[in-house]
């Protein structure tokens, strides 16, 4: 231990209750404190030696940089923001857990916010975080208040939406097409010989995901001579008590549905679990497919026939996408990726004459 480090500690002992400061390294390394905050904000801009010198005061002091004061002398936070729906929908904790990997593999930091489906209280989360200096924004879907993107735009932040596929939107994104996605599966029980549908969508009002996929169904539907009407459409929020009060109204229905498309798994495991409750038999009496394909869609019984969203490669891309828009590299501003079609045991072939 040099004399400079002895001296630095003997004057922290005297005030205990303070941590190191950069002055201490500083004074213990032999350089000025000037020297020290450029080195913390690019250690590249000093010599090695006088490198070397800091990096031991700082692992023999013990000392902590502060972030914000890092953040100030680099102008740069190196933290990224997201704000998503909700915090309880597990395809979402996917996605975010695979886009905060790949942003600490470069040392950025994740700040993450939910909006509860609002577009106002979305548009007041961003200004949070970017009153914190967020460098970077991921949102979800496509839906959102047009003063968000103003205060993206007057800022100069690098942004996207994932969740949604929308290239003829001025936005980036990066996402999977709702729409043809729900089309696939409603094709695919028509192709079992269904005729009589239902669907439990999510709430569709400024939300362009259940939006999308309800569209789908419809229009697929249509083009095979199948009207879905509105009392054939119940929209509920991704809650089981909720998608069981629904099915138990659809069953109610003559003719009786033999197909539920449902706006996800949550909503599909709640419609599964009521019409079992009715004494109905799945996949036997009643078709149903969800969407998304979390964990638990696999493992309920009958597992959950579903579309698979890719909600691990949407965050990586996403990743992707902020950090080589903060390096100045040329990257696209749209990627579509696909939501693939999963059959499991909920969805079987119309019985004859059913």
């Amino acid at each position: 231990m040099t004399k400079e480090t002895q001296s630095a500690r003997k004057r922290l002992q005297k005030r205990p209750s303070d941590a190191p400061t950069a002055e201490d390294v500083a004074i213990a390394a032999g350089v000025s404190t000037a020297t020290v905050s450029r080195y913390l904000a690019n250690p590249t801009s000093v010599s090695e030696k006088r490198g070397a010198l800091i990096r031991s005061a700082i692992e023999s002091l013990g000392y902590i940089p502060h972030g914000a004061a890092q953040a100030l002398a680099s102008q740069r936070s190196r933290t990224i923001g997201v704000i998503v729906p909700t915090l309880d929908n597990a395809i979402f904790a996917e996605g975010i857990q695979a886009f905060q990997r790949r942003l600490q593999e470069k040392g950025y930091t994740l700040f993450i916010a939910s909006s509860d489906y609002s577009t106002e209280e979305e548009l007041a989360q961003a200004e949070r975080l970017i009153t914190r200096g967020v460098e970077g924004l991921m949102l979800v879907g496509a839906e959102h208040q047009p003063q968000l993107f103003d205060i993206l735009h007057k800022k100069q932040l690098p942004y996207l939406y994932t969740w949604s596929f929308k290239p003829e939107l001025p936005h980036p994104c990066i996402g999977f097409d709702n729409y043809r996605a729900s089309a696939r599966a409603t094709q695919f029980l028509i192709d079992l010989g269904h005729k009589d549908f239902a669907a439990i969508p999510g709430i569709t009002k400024l939300n362009d995901r259940p939006k999308d996929r309800i569209a789908g169904c419809i229009e697929t539907l249509r083009k095979a001579g199948i009207a879905l009407t509105s009392d054939r459409i119940i929209e509920c929020r991704y809650d089981l008590a909720e998608s069981r009060q629904a099915l138990r109204k659809l069953m109610e229905l003559t003719p009786r549905p033999t197909a539920i498309v449902c706006g996800n798994d949550i909503i599909a495991m709640g419609a599964l679990l009521e019409a079992q409750s009715l004494g109905l038999r799945i996949p036997e009496d009643i078709s149903i497919v969800g969407f998304d394909d979390v964990a638990m869609a696999s493992h309920i019984q009958p597992a959950l026939t579903t579309m698979q969203v890719p909600s691990r490669e949407m965050g990586e891309k996403a990743a992707d996408y902020l950090l080589a828009k903060l390096a100045g590299e040329p990257v696209s501003d749209t990627l579509e990726l696909e939501a693939k079609l999963v059959v499991r045991e909920t969805t079987a072939a119309i019985k004859t004459g059913g």
